[in-house]
């Protein structure tokens, strides 16, 4: 039986209203846990996205 990896990124709005987007990718458990950081920092519109292996998404505009 195979293991099938996923990739997973960020976006999120900053306290100061800007949108911005992880430069990395990470394993569901990390990309959780950042999320929660960046809700604990102030973030809001957290969204915890599905990306291929290195593609990242761009910020929300």
């Amino acid at each position: 039986m195979s293991v099938t990896m996923k990739n997973f990124a960020l976006l999120w709005t900053d306290p100061a209203g800007v949108p911005r987007a992880s430069r990395v990718s990470y394993d569901d458990a990390s990309a959780r846990r950042r999320g929660e950081e960046l809700l604990a920092g102030g973030a809001s519109r957290v969204e915890i996205v599905t990306v291929k292996p290195g593609e990242l998404p761009e910020p929300r505009l």
